[in-house]
């Protein structure tokens, strides 16, 4: 058995009759419609058994991910946690099936590295066990997964050279069903930092398979580099290819932009430009979080940042990547903390959208937390947990939910840890532990209760790809369908592999389909409410799993 889940997707609806709300960070204007239920969270960090900090100096003000995925086959999602100038950790879900949270340490001389800004699982061979790319300060690594959360150094047998580059961020393609994947580093300031302190933006890299197809070639160099911090392959226009949009910090450039890369199997990449519709976008960039918002089939982005966050979606008549800013409205700016320092800017890293209460609409956290000591933006910044809406706008419950932390975030996830139908938070802490949250949903640490139906399903089909990076999944609950991209790539500096969690509200059931990113479909399958299903390439009925 082999759990997976590939990320963050989006089930909000439209604004109502097309109406624009006024918003303020997130908050309903007053007589607007009450907000839907937040679930309650319980943190559960000092009785889970996790230890762990992200610590170090300048190197390490940006990164401090964390990678989800299955390393024992046992539908359990674990951790590895980077830990900057400090051993990064791989810890074993021992967590009862509907029970309190716990965690075991799984200490190994390749994975308790250090110099690890973040790290993302995927399936590199498809031999089905849980591979992981590791970012680094210095060279970066790719481990092979054995079975039984352990890892092997694989660099000189799939023929990837680590560079010596300060690296932040990562995403996965696959380009051909026969190949390995096409990966891309988004690399931060040029390492070793200069003797005379000046500081310029390294290139970021595309690293494809050879012509064998079992290893890697050289990597190229995306330039000009403007200083990455999240990268993601998207099929932003529904056309089957995946381009690569990088948000970069401006922080160390004046004249550059946020990027998006042409990149077409067997040619070179190439940057979008205005003629191509492209404009330019100069913010902090920090995080991506990309799914279909507003229903149209094709997904919009978001991005962290200091102050305002963004919301795109492509202009109504967009010929090409012509984006549009719809976060007013949405009510997704997050710019100013909701509590504590209210009157400074907030600095915003980790995005990833989740349904936490499983209404049938996905919801948006965002992890924050200032660089280190800026005065000119909050250091008292809680997270965001900002709730979605019948009407397609967002609220924030973080305080209702009881997740408030004004540490210094960086990565997270929500993920389902003890498989109870309800997503969990697990938040990494700039030179403190670890927050980690249990979610009760509308019942209580003793009596947990979801506050409505959910499913989760994987996907398989044989050979390379196994977990079918790059499709879509049409996800139709009573009368709304929705579509969710698979992808690895995005957030801050880490992601997920395992189940995906669909809320149902009160469906018995939901329907989908997978467009696979060969194009090849399934026919419509039917995914009950309560279960673990995989739905295999070929089968004409997903496979019901049941935690052990």
């Amino acid at each position: 058995m082999n759990g997976r889940w590939f990320g963050g997707g989006a089930l909000a609806g439209l604004v109502a009759g097309g109406a624009v709300f006024a918003l303020t960070s997130g908050v309903l204007a007053a007589g607007e419609p009450a907000a839907s239920p937040v679930p309650t969270f319980v943190e559960q960090t000092r009785t889970a058994g996790i230890q762990h900090t992200y610590d170090g100096d300048f190197e390490y003000f940006v990164g401090g991910g964390v990678a989800v995925l299955d390393c024992d086959d046992d539908g359990k999602q674990d951790l590895y946690l980077a830990g900057g100038s400090r051993p990064a950790a791989l810890y074993r879900n021992v967590s009862p099936v509907g029970g309190d949270l716990r965690f075991e340490h799984v200490t190994s001389a390749s994975t308790d590295v250090r110099q690890v800004t973040g790290a993302y699982p995927l399936d590199v061979d498809g031999d089905g066990v849980d591979d992981l790319a590791v970012l680094r300060v210095g060279s970066n690594l790719l481990l092979r997964g054995t079975g039984d959360c352990t890892f092997e150094p694989a660099n000189a047998s799939w023929g990837y050279d680590g560079g010596n580059e300060w690296t932040a961020a990562f995403a996965a393609t696959w380009e051909s069903p026969d190949a390995l994947p096409t990966l891309a580093f988004g690399n931060y300031l040029d390492w070793p930092l200069a003797t005379d302190n000046s500081r310029s933006c390294a290139p970021s890299q595309l690293v494809r398979p050879d012509a064998s197809g079992t290893r890697y070639a050289a990597a190229v160099a995306l330039e000009p580099g403007y200083c990455t911090l999240s990268a993601l392959f998207s099929d932003w226009d529904s056309s089957g290819r995946h381009d690569l949009r990088l948000t970069n910090d401006r922080h160390y450039y004046t004249t550059g932009t946020d990027q998006m890369w042409r990149v077409d199997p067997g040619q070179a990449p190439r940057l979008y430009t205005d003629a191509d519709g492209w404009k330019n976008l100069s913010i902090w960039g920090m995080g991506i979080a990309s799914q279909d918002v507003t229903g149209d089939g094709r997904p919009e982005v978001v991005l962290t940042s200091q102050g305002d966050n963004r919301l795109q979606t492509l202009a109504p008549d967009a010929t090409g990547p012509t984006y549009i800013d719809i976060a007013i409205r949405r009510g997704t700016t997050a710019h100013r903390p909701f509590i504590g320092d209210a009157t400074l800017p907030s600095t915003a890293w980790h995005p990833e959208f989740a349904d936490v209460n499983n209404d049938g609409r996905l919801d948006l956290f965002i992890s924050k937390g200032n660089v280190e000591v800026q005065s000119d933006h909050a250091a008292r910044d809680p997270s965001n947990l900002l709730v979605s809406q019948a009407d397609g706008t967002f609220v924030e419950g973080a305080r209702d939910a009881g997740v408030v932390s004004l540490g210094r975030s960086r990565g997270a996830a929500l993920a389902d840890f003890n498989l109870d139908g309800m997503l969990d938070l697990i938040e990494v802490q700039r030179r403190e532990n670890v927050r980690l949250w249990r979610n009760v949903g509308a019942g209580s640490e003793q009596r947990p209760e979801p506050m409505g139906a959910w499913a989760a399903i994987r996907l398989d089909q044989p050979g390379a790809n196994r977990d079918g990076i790059g499709a879509w999944l049409d996800v139709t609950v009573g009368d709304v369908t929705t579509s969710r991209q698979v992808t690895v790539g995005g957030g801050h500096a880490g992601g997920q592999l395992g189940w995906i969690h669909l809320g149902l509200g009160d469906a018995s059931e939901a329907t989908v389909v997978v467009r696979w990113p060969d194009g090849g479909e399934t026919d419509t399958v039917s995914v009950p409410a309560g279960t673990f299903s995989t739905v295999t390439r070929g089968s004409a009925q997903p496979e019901v799993w049941t935690p052990r």
